[in-house]
């Protein structure tokens, strides 16, 4: 257990994941500002390590809804399309503004499951996210939720976050969301729960475990989702960390090597290949 948490320290390129409910109010589903603050100013201070940070936001659409005065996430596609089109420009507006605030740069990359099976663009995406981290930025990725209905139901991010980590070539992927990470049963359910503090193997008895519902009703990714993901960052060769996103100082306690979430052992599988997975997976 040592050893798996001790190497976090070094890890260089990392994926950060943050759901809907940790960037918003739930009353309100308006930003809080407050915890994004402390967000930005933990990535900045990777930065500042020498760390490349690659952030994966949510909350486009959460965001969007609260501005118009929408209380529920609609079910109607084209109502999500619009709240998204609304939220992400307001997002990216606070983003640029903190990020600046502690001279950094944010830069926005929009991305849809096309991007990753089709090879020119996956290339070029690749070549992007090279060179934005070469000049010193943050990318701050989401989906491209506006023109594209397949990946409103993707998973509120967790998948698209493993996929930029395989695509990145990351180190450390980790998923900030409502849970403290995975557990024997659902703990808001089953009292007896046991929590998992390390998965060296993925196997279909913890798939069995994982749940397709989200508990917070403004995200969409449930830990079956976050499992799927892990076995996209693990195979790729990507530790990857399910934990709390209640309060983000717990990111560089994560990197401090300190015991927070479950810890998923990166095991790079030489035959695993993304655009096969997402083809088999996600047709």
């Amino acid at each position: 257990m040592l050893d798996y948490r001790e190497r976090l320290k070094d890890k260089k390129r990392i994926i950060i994941k943050i759901g809907s409910s940790s960037l918003t109010h739930t009353t309100t589903g308006a930003p809080n500002l407050t915890k994004l603050e402390i967000l930005v100013r933990e990535i900045c201070n990777l930065r500042n390590m020498g760390k490349e940070v690659i952030l994966v936001s949510s909350g486009a659409i959460a965001v969007g809804c609260s501005a118009i005065g929408i209380k529920r996430r609609p079910v109607q596609v084209d109502v999500q399309q619009a709240c998204a089109a609304i939220g992400q420009a307001k997002l990216m507006m606070i983003y640029q503004k903190l990020f600046a605030e502690y001279g950094h740069m944010a830069a926005q990359v929009l991305m849809t499951k096309y991007t990753m099976t089709d090879s020119v663009s996956r290339q070029n995406a690749f070549n992007t996210f090279r060179e934005l981290l070469y000049l010193g930025a943050v990318p701050i990725v989401n989906e491209n939720d506006t023109v594209a209905t397949y990946e409103i139901q993707f998973g509120d991010n967790d998948m698209l976050s493993a996929l930029v980590a395989s695509l990145t070539e990351a180190d450390l992927l980790i998923l900030l969301s409502d849970i403290d990470g995975l557990f024997t049963d659902d703990p808001h359910e089953n009292p007896h729960a046991s929590f998992i503090s390390l998965v060296e193997e993925l196997d279909e008895g913890l798939f069995r475990m994982g749940k397709s519902t989200s508990s917070s009703g403004v995200g969409t990714g449930g830990m079956s989702a976050k499992l799927a993901a892990a076995k996209i960052a693990t195979a790729s060769g990507a530790d990857m960390i399910i934990a709390n996103g209640a309060d983000f100082h717990i990111i560089h306690k994560i990197l401090e090597g300190r015991e927070y979430g479950t810890l998923f052992a990166g095991k790079k599988d030489p035959h695993f290949s993304l655009v096969d997975y997402l083809d088999r997976e996600h047709p």
